[in-house]
């Protein structure tokens, strides 16, 4: 106590002393008192002016479960490989399958179609598209949480529009997730879309081009037991066909050796060993490799062949058929539904500015600068007052000037 009331000053020290003890500063303070309360009664009233001119934000937000994908084939084969797996899966970056439609939402694609959907280039004043797209990512906030939920938050000034945008979001994404081949099934339809188009397309120029020939040469007879093993070269080329297009569409997915695969290649050699002693072999007498009579003239064999044709990418369109129909169904089981679990209301409350919030910290922080500045003057004052203090002073002043 000693100690503490020797550091305030008295008169005979002239005012001065070495530092200033916790009721020194109190007196201090109380000695400017006015001056304190007169800082914090502007920032207040500066803080609330301001705090009014600001314009009112609202918030809506959207929560939604995104697709829970069932374990795919390649996935189940990761699984077994154990270590190696985790460094294969490690690849992707995706340690959440979250973050896929994260990434998604926050696609300029999506920022797009909402940019031209609610006119947002006119709403924001915005001079460019790239403008407002920047706008728009600095509305929205876009989280996966722990608990797997997808979270979008979208603010704005206009409170009308603040719902309809957060549910636009998921709007979209589920328009994007229809036209892309998210999950593995959706892969596979997609090729053996792709392959069930080529068929078609190559069928369509097998049939013209034979219908062709039948008008241009006339209709060629063929006898039952050449057409009988024609239509069964067609088909095993056909199968043969098939199989390498499912083989091809595993690859993706599969190593070679995992059992599904494996299965598929060996069904693909006896397959071709089949071709191979229908096309080589001679089935009946009479009939070559061409699965016709020697004696048909050259234009037969040419129209024969073209019927071949047709009944080969015929049986591969059919075959390619149900594989797409089966690719499909297993992208109804492993489709991705976006489900919302809380759509995005209409906010009846301002989400920012925080009126009160803003008055209490800013007049806070003005009287705590208020306070700290009154101590430094005080301190400064003191230490002026020493003689030796004085002549330091002087001589840094001194210092400083360039002469």
């Amino acid at each position: 106590m000693k100690e503490m009331y020797s550091t305030v000053a008295t008169p005979d020290s002239g005012g001065v002393n070495e530092g200033m003890g916790l009721v020194g500063m109190m007196i201090v303070l109380a000695r400017h008192k006015k001056t304190i309360l007169a800082w914090a009664m502007a920032a207040a009233i500066v803080s609330a002016v301001v705090s009014m001119l600001l314009p009112s934000v609202y918030r809506s937000t959207v929560k939604l479960l995104p697709p829970q994908q069932a374990q795919s084939s390649a996935s189940m084969l990761l699984s077994q490989l154990g270590g190696l797996a985790g460094m294969a899966g490690g690849v992707g970056g995706l340690k959440n399958p979250s973050d896929l439609y994260v990434g998604m939402l926050k696609s300029r694609t999506v920022a797009d179609r909402l940019s031209e959907r609610f006119s947002l280039q006119k709403h924001y004043e915005a001079e460019s598209k790239e403008k407002t797209w920047a706008r728009l990512e600095l509305n929205t906030v876009i989280i996966a949480g722990k608990d797997g939920l997808i979270s979008i938050q979208v603010d704005d000034e206009d409170q009308k529009l603040a719902a309809p945008l957060a549910n636009g979001y998921v709007e979209e994404l589920v328009r994007l997730t229809k036209s892309l081949a998210v999950t593995e099934a959706a892969q596979r339809r997609l090729f053996f879309e792709q392959e069930l188009e080529r068929s078609k397309n190559n069928l369509a120029k097998a049939e013209m081009a034979l219908k062709g020939a039948i008008d241009q040469r006339g209709v060629i007879s063929v006898d039952t037991e050449s057409r009988a093993l024609l239509e069964t070269i067609a088909r095993v080329r056909a199968q043969v066909s098939a199989k390498e297009i499912e083989r091809d569409s595993m690859k993706a997915f599969v190593t070679p050796n995992h059992p599904e695969y494996r299965q598929v290649e060996e069904s693909l050699s006896s397959l071709r060993a089949e071709l191979s002693r229908l096309e080589n072999g001679r089935a009946t007498p009479g009939v070559d490799r061409t699965t016709v009579d020697t004696s048909t003239n050259s234009k037969g064999i040419q129209s024969i062949q073209l019927l071949r044709d047709v009944k080969y990418y015929q049986m591969l369109y059919e075959l390619l058929a149900k594989q797409y129909e089966a690719a499909r169904l297993d992208e109804a089981k492993d489709s991705s539904v976006i489900q919302v679990l809380d759509p995005a209301i209409t906010p009846e409350r301002r989400f920012k500015p925080k009126r009160a919030v803003i008055v209490i910290v800013s007049t806070l922080l003005v009287t705590l600068l208020a306070i700290v500045v009154v101590l430094l003057r005080e301190m400064q004052s003191r230490w002026l007052r020493s003689p030796a203090s004085f002549e330091q002073w002087r001589e840094l002043k001194s210092s400083l000037r360039f002469k």
